[in-house]
């Protein structure tokens, strides 16, 4: 209510500002066309007022100094040109307002631009491109819904600054408003968990306005940010950690990490397992550990639905995760005992 009174005043006070200078400096002219546009230009100021709201304090800030820097660039290069004009007048007046409006609006572009980058771009802590490239990491949309890079978050081990793309959460409110219920599902636990990490007080979320308007997918909306701010993506999308290494851009995979984690199992080690269904080869039951990872059990078709004891023969590491191979402890020491006795 305060802010609206306050505007009200400003907006009566241009008026009477503009009523004043027309009535003192334009005889010629009804002094109620300077209240006019004294009130026109509270509006404009106002209006000027409701689009910083929109924008970060870094944007503007970054735009303000933008104006200083080309405010300054003119004055500099008229100082400089100002002897071309032998004549002065009206060429000398042109060109002293052109160049103050180009450098001045080539300054608020690029500071704008410049206010966008996180951290404003000169925040940094000694180790100049090489720290902010680790500090700086990009959630993709797969990451936030797979939900795993809270819990990540919650336990200390990832720390910098979590840039969210603006296009990205146009896609996970997209996904959140869609006539499939498993769809809208997704999308929701995506913004769910993106409102958790925002409150979490040691994690810094940035929402960011970057966008590519001449790439159409999101995929390589997500590389050419992380090449323009020297982030590296977080992401558990193989295609995508695919296409931006290849294109110099670094990746945090969630599911390699995941594999990092999961407990190393030796060939020759011994295990008790839930054989849970039938494998693709025949005569094979399939079990899995409580991280998921899948065991292969030879022989142990007949199992299906039981505990059994099984013996680690291999381990195979793929993109998609780890699989164990084992076969029956009893049939090993069998084995064992047939090759002693042989």
């Amino acid at each position: 209510m305060a802010a609206v009174i306050g505007r009200l005043v400003f907006l009566l006070v241009s008026a009477l500002a503009g009523f004043y200078v027309f009535l003192k400096g334009f005889s010629d002219v009804h002094s109620m066309v300077g209240a006019g546009v004294g009130g026109l230009i509270a509006l404009f100021v106002i209006s000027l007022e409701f689009g910083f709201q929109k924008l970060s304090t870094k944007v503007v800030l970054g735009g303000l100094l933008g104006l200083l820097a080309g405010m300054v660039s003119a004055g500099v290069i008229l100082f400089i040109t100002e002897s071309l004009f032998f004549d002065g007048g009206k060429f000398l007046a042109i060109w002293q307002l052109f160049a103050l409006a180009l450098f001045s609006y080539l300054g608020i572009v690029l500071g704008i631009r410049w206010g966008k980058l996180p951290g404003l771009g000169f925040i940094s802590s000694g180790r100049g491109e090489e720290t902010q490239a680790t500090n700086n990491k990009i959630l993709d949309t797969s990451t936030i819904i797979d939900g795993r890079i809270a819990d990540l978050c919650e336990t200390g081990f990832l720390d910098g600054t979590f840039i969210i793309p603006h296009f990205i959460l146009q896609e996970l409110q997209h996904i959140a408003d869609s006539s499939d219920s498993m769809k809208r599902a997704r999308g929701r636990r995506g913004l769910d968990i993106l409102h958790r990490i925002q409150k979490m007080s040691e994690i810094d979320v940035q929402l960011v306005e970057n966008d590519f308007p001449h790439i159409r997918e999101v995929d390589a909306k997500l590389v050419a940010l992380g090449k323009e701010i020297l982030g590296k993506i977080v992401t558990n999308d193989l295609n995508l950690n695919k296409v931006a290494e290849l294109q110099g851009v670094r990746v945090l995979n969630i599911n390699s990490l995941c594999n990092a984690l999961k407990p190393v199992v030796l060939p020759g080690e011994t295990m008790r397992v839930f054989v849970l269904k039938e494998g693709k080869e025949a005569g094979q039951g399939v079990a899995y550990l409580d991280d998921g990872t899948m065991i292969v059990v030879d022989d142990a078709r007949r199992y299906i639905g039981r505990n059994v004891d099984v013996v680690v023969t291999s381990v195979l590491q793929t993109t998609a995760g780890r699989m164990i191979f084992t076969r029956l402890k009893d049939e090993s020491e069998k084995e064992e005992l047939k090759v002693a006795r042989g």
